[in-house]
């Protein structure tokens, strides 16, 4: 039983993980039949995981180390695992992550 909702967490872990990779973009450029390219110019509404993504990084690994953690070794575990995520998640948040991407304008 244990071995099986380890792999299910595993699972589900991996698949939020991969949700939250692809990123949606919107095209601001019209081209019209004579080739002349306008751009409109509109104000940018973040969503809310754009605006707290650092927060929800790091809580979302020190909830995955807090339940591998939890399984491996019961309550201390979990207490050892989400110390264990929420230190990689703010390495990873705070210095590994790049910040700035550059968009090429065609």
């Amino acid at each position: 039983m244990k071995r099986v909702l380890s792999i299910f967490l595993l699972n589900l872990l991996i698949v939020g993980t991969l949700a939250f990779a692809t990123e949606s973009t919107a095209s601001a450029q019209t081209v019209t039949r004579t080739t002349v390219v306008r751009t409109r110019y509109r104000r940018h509404r973040r969503t809310f995981w754009q605006k707290h993504r650092d927060k929800l990084t790091v809580a979302g690994t020190t909830l995955g180390g807090a339940a591998i953690g939890g399984l491996a070794g019961g309550k201390k575990g979990a207490a050892i695992g989400s110390l264990a995520g929420a230190g990689s998640g703010a390495l990873y948040t705070y210095k590994i992550r790049k910040r700035h991407r550059h968009y090429r304008r065609y």
